[in-house]
């Protein structure tokens, strides 16, 4: 049998066998569980390098994950997270991304690849990276594209959707937001922040296309002062949304936030819908114009393209 060679066919292929356990055993197809996946399957396609060990360890509080040589048998593998990490979607995402870097990357990393947070998040870069290979696999995996798009079909975005995402593919919320942002085609945008600042931010293509994005991670960015996510007042684990005038966030449009205080790792996340229709639409034509892949290109290399 030809194995795949890609980080989406992997991920295909996995699921397909995951199903047809599945619907054989009358499983519910979801939540995808990766260690009993990744110890079976290893065993059964690669037994002279399977994985034996799948376990938390204390880390550095910047690294998520690492795909590992086990240290007591030579020639076995262990893919292991973070023990500080309490959220089970964010550990069963993780266990993914290491599958992914066993899968793909263990012939040139023999000594192992150590996973940093922000390296977790880099979903889209162009330039080939094996922490966005890792991660597309992860996402292809856990939220198979068929059963995605069934379950956002005619939905209104909202947190409530996203959460209902997160639960049945046990993966964190933001996770679920950035999947849900390579599919839509509204003009919407995720912000992560902490302490008042935003940490990083993604926007999805049709509103990048609009010209409207943050460069957080070239310079310090606060968050809006008239902003639900740069309030005072609300507390870990609040939910609130609401509708604000143009000038609040960027662009000029009215938009409408949506944000929660995590409960978990004291960071905030923030979805902001934008209207359909972009005011400016001479960016619009300038991207079209341009060469896709450049302008991508372009994005990822000033930073302005790149969730980390």
């Amino acid at each position: 049998m030809k194995l795949p060679s890609t980080p989406q066919a992997w991920a295909i292929h996995l699921s397909q066998l995951v199903k047809i356990f599945h619907d054989a055993h009358g499983l519910d197809p979801f939540p995808i569980k990766v260690e009993p996946l990744a110890r079976e399957y290893s065993r059964q396609v690669f037994p002279d390098a399977p994985i034996t060990m799948v376990d938390g360890k204390e880390f550095s509080p910047k690294f998520d994950g690492m795909l590992m040589p086990n240290p007591h048998v030579p020639g076995e593998w262990g893919i292991v997270y973070n023990k500080a990490i309490r959220s089970p979607g964010r550990i069963n995402f993780t266990l993914a991304h290491e599958l992914g870097h066993y899968l793909l990357h263990r012939h040139i990393s023999p000594s192992g690849i150590q996973c940093g947070s922000r390296e977790m998040l880099d979903w889209r870069s162009e330039l080939g990276a094996i922490e966005a290979q890792a991660n597309t696999f992860a996402s292809f995996l856990l939220m198979p594209l068929d059963d995605f798009r069934r379950q956002i079909a005619g939905e209104t975005t909202s947190l409530d959707l996203m959460r209902h995402l997160a639960d049945r593919y046990e993966v964190s919320i933001t996770a679920a937001i950035l999947k849900w942002l390579d599919m839509t085609t509204q003009r919407a945008m995720l912000v992560v922040s902490r302490s008042g600042f935003i940490d990083w931010a993604r926007s999805s293509d049709s509103l990048m296309k609009s010209g409207v994005f943050y460069r957080a991670r070239q310079q310090i960015t606060p968050l809006p002062e008239q902003s639900l996510a740069g309030g005072k007042g609300l507390a870990i684990g609040t939910y609130a949304e609401t509708k604000h005038p143009r000038g609040v966030w960027p662009g000029n449009d009215d938009v409408h936030e949506m944000t929660i205080f995590s409960p978990t790792n004291e960071m905030t996340i923030t979805l902001l819908l934008y209207p359909d229709d972009a005011p400016n639409k001479r960016w619009a034509r300038d991207l079209d114009e341009a060469e896709e892949q450049d302008t991508y290109d372009r994005f990822v290399s000033d930073g302005r393209g790149t969730a980390r």
